[in-house]
């Protein structure tokens, strides 16, 4: 086994709208502002362990997902317990759902208001 370098601090989210999706994402998932540069291009919530931090992008293009031409680089998977009513919750927060769902019984994959996919899973490692 390996020492570790580090510790995962961010994950980092490119947006056209930094307070725009630091709100839907504080509602979300009841994360706090954390940090905000002055001229709040970037903003950084905290409470879910790592901090989800937004970064304005003046060019931003959202991903067509699963096929492209703009595909997603990453996404959210977000652990809850019913996903039918956490889906509900989330599109009246904003979220959009997919047009594509490959296991709707064991994801739910939605579309923040950048345009961001995301699952909501009850699946669980353990």
């Amino acid at each position: 086994m390996t020492e570790r370098v580090g510790q995962l601090a961010s994950i980092s989210l490119d947006c056209p709208d930094t307070d725009g999706l630091a709100e839907f994402y504080c509602a979300l998932l009841g994360l706090v502002e954390a940090f905000a540069t002055p001229d709040r291009g970037v903003v950084a919530l905290s409470g879910a362990g790592p901090m989800l931090t937004l970064m304005r992008a003046d060019d931003y293009i959202p991903p067509s997902w699963p096929n492209g031409p703009q595909h997603q680089q990453m996404h959210l998977d977000i652990a809850v317990d019913n996903v039918d009513s956490a889906a509900d919750a989330a599109v009246r927060l904003g979220a959009k759902p997919a047009d594509h769902q490959p296991a709707p019984g064991q994801w739910r994959v939605l579309l923040d208001p950048a345009g961001h996919p995301f699952c909501l899973t009850a699946v669980r490692p353990n």
